[in-house]
């Protein structure tokens, strides 16, 4: 295997993922067509060589504190796995920025299971009427009337509101809490959370709410049914609970795979790896413009 034809790939993959995956999200699409390099190879090789760099991006709106109606006992206690689907889920909300100014709230639940998000609203408003009604369309999805999961958030007053207290109760989920100010207490929500906004929110500005959750579910469709998850031994969440799904996804790899090498195979003649890496750049740049 020679080190040009890897560094092409990464440069590729690079620009097809939008800038936005890291080295060790590379590692594991590279392994996904049939490239196994190291960690610190696939590092050096994108940072030092090429320059390529996972976009990242800071800030957060004010947000307002109310005096809870109940909190409740941590009963994941880290230990994010589960035997089976709806066990145990969990939930955060995130907020995207407007161009205008004002900001949207995207509340998410997801099944610790295969780490697959069951539900998704995105509102103008970030309140406990918002945690309900993702909720509800979780357990409407998943066919649950009477479930018997746990439901892990943080201290959020959203979630101790005697709303969701209440609304819990009735449709009998168990509620679970991490320790005040301890996010790694929810680490696998967080994780998908900063997935989201690095992937998706911070590389583009949005004028429509509509376009934000068209956006919104395009990411989610991609990440249950086609993003890797080391945590899945590779799979994507779906591929985790629907097996016949990961055969079809294998064969459509197996197909981009051989695409990629032709491309690759007549851009290698013409040009160094660097100079792949500006033109596949201002192809990205075209399509934006």
């Amino acid at each position: 295997m020679q080190k040009e034809e890897i560094l092409s790939v990464i440069t590729a993959l690079y620009h097809e993922l939008n800038g936005v995956v890291g080295y060790r999200t590379m590692k594991i699409y590279l392994e996904e067509i049939g490239y196994f390099i190291s960690a610190n190879t696939v590092h050096r090789y994108m940072n030092t060589e090429l320059g390529l760099k996972a976009l990242s991006h800071s800030g957060k709106p004010k947000y307002q504190h109310g005096k809870p109606h109940r909190v409740f006992d941590d009963l994941i206690k880290h230990n994010f796995t589960a035997l089976a689907p709806n066990q145990k889920w969990c939930t955060d909300f995130t907020y995207i920025k407007m161009r205008d100014g004002t900001f949207r709230y995207n509340c998410v639940i997801l099944d610790l299971y295969d780490r697959s998000i069951v539900a998704s609203v995105t509102a103008r408003h970030i309140t406990a009427e918002l945690a309900i009604k993702t909720l509800q369309k979780a357990l409407y999805e998943q066919k649950l009337q009477r479930p018997n999961l746990i439901l892990h958030s943080d201290q959020g007053v959203q979630y101790t509101s005697k709303e969701f207290v209440l609304f819990c109760k009735k449709v009998g989920v168990r509620q679970s809490m991490s320790r005040a100010g301890t996010p790694t207490d929810n680490a696998v929500m967080e994780r998908y959370m900063k997935n989201l906004k690095q992937e998706l929110i911070y590389i583009h500005t949005y004028d429509s709410a509509a376009v934000l959750n068209r956006d919104i579910n395009d990411f989610v469709r991609h990440y249950n049914t086609k993003r890797p998850h080391k945590a899945n031994g590779g799979l994507a969440p779906l591929e985790k609970r629907y097996p016949q799904l990961a055969k079809r996804n294998q064969k459509e790899r197996l197909k981009r795979k051989e695409e990629q090498e032709k491309r690759l195979k007549s851009l290698k003649k013409r040009f160094t790896p660097q100079q792949i890496h500006q033109l596949l750049f201002a192809k990205k740049c075209s399509k934006k413009g």
